[in-house]
């Protein structure tokens, strides 16, 4: 009998003044900040399960390498190159998402091991992989949001008319001044209220509450794979305007070899869940024609989310990848 076996493994925290620090800085970032929040990939991991969990899918996280039986079936999700460190197995390996950063990074992956498929969760993202891993291997996989969690609440009040979600990751400095800055001065204009939450500084909760009271959000990112929290919103039936450049503008792209590459901040969406703008240069006629259809309920982004990414959804697309 095969088993699905599952691997999350994070990188390994190292030592930085002297030995053995790393358990102590481990305990006081724990003691000031609570318990440490999933991240992106980390989440990817805990969202699959959740979505076998609802198929009734049995699996095995983590198996000793060792362990591994012949049929058994291996996915490994992340994250980092330490991953398959000690695999010698024949098992057949779907992997994908957080091993790396980029495939001119470890350009040899599947000739090192057996990997059948390489997931990305869009089709900028594969496409990005396709001239390393081939077409046959790369494959894509949005991981699914748990919509019974990210639902409406039909008993809040929306108090906010525009929730803005900050990721803006480089350049920080001249984007706040071209970017962010004359978006709050289009809201307050037209006497729009807003709340801001920046990337990395908040806890889900607080996200998930703020959504509540919010009639809309302003998506702010260079570029996303999926866009977790972006989907997050559209499950809450939160229509987003989203600032989509067209191209990453990741500063090591230019270690990459590869300038100029093509990419989205929503690759999962659609003219249900909001629009796009690409620049503050068309902001404002962007801006006037989202609110306006927002006004008029004419979106309807948590239908396209339970139409295409639910963890169920997601979970059964991923056993795919194993036929």
């Amino acid at each position: 009998m095969s088993n699905l076996c599952l691997y999350f493994i994070k990188s390994p925290e190292k030592d930085r003044w002297i030995k053995g620090d790393k358990y102590l800085r481990s305990f006081i970032r724990r003691l000031l900040r609570g318990k440490p929040r999933p991240g992106g990939v980390e989440k990817v991991f805990i969202n699959l399960c959740r979505g076998l969990d609802q198929l009734g899918i049995d699996y095995r996280v983590n198996v000793p390498f060792s362990q591994l039986k012949p049929s058994d079936k291996v996915a490994i999700l992340g994250a980092g190159k330490h991953c398959l460190d000690g695999y010698t197995q024949p098992n057949k390996i779907v992997a994908g998402i957080g091993l790396m950063t980029h495939p001119s990074e470890w350009p040899d992956l599947c000739s090192q091991y057996p990997v059948i498929k390489y997931l990305q969760h869009s089709q900028w993202a594969a496409d990005v992989y396709r001239p390393y891993f081939g077409d046959a291997i790369c494959d894509i996989w949005p991981v699914g949001i748990d919509t019974d969690y990210w639902s409406p609440s039909a008993n809040t009040e929306k108090k906010v008319d525009v929730l803005i979600y900050n990721k803006i990751r480089w350049n920080k400095e001249q984007l706040y001044l071209d970017l962010l800055e004359p978006i709050k001065t289009y809201l307050i204009s037209k006497k729009l209220s807003f709340k801001e939450i920046v990337y990395g500084s908040y806890a889900e909760k607080e996200f998930h509450h703020l959504l509540t009271q919010s009639k809309s959000m302003i998506f702010l990112c260079e570029h996303e794979s999926q866009g977790i929290a972006c989907c997050e919103a559209l499950a809450m039936d939160v229509p987003v305007l989203a600032w989509d450049n067209g191209y990453c503008l990741d500063p090591n792209r230019f270690l990459w070899g590869n300038e100029t590459i093509p990419a989205t901040s929503v690759p999962i969406f659609n003219e249900d869940c909001g629009e796009r703008f690409n620049g503050i240069i068309n902001f404002e006629s962007s801006a006037n024609f989202f609110f306006q259809k927002l006004n008029e309920k004419k979106y309807s982004p948590r239908g396209f989310i339970l139409q295409n990414i639910t963890l169920r959804k997601s979970a059964e697309t991923f056993l795919t990848f194993f036929n």
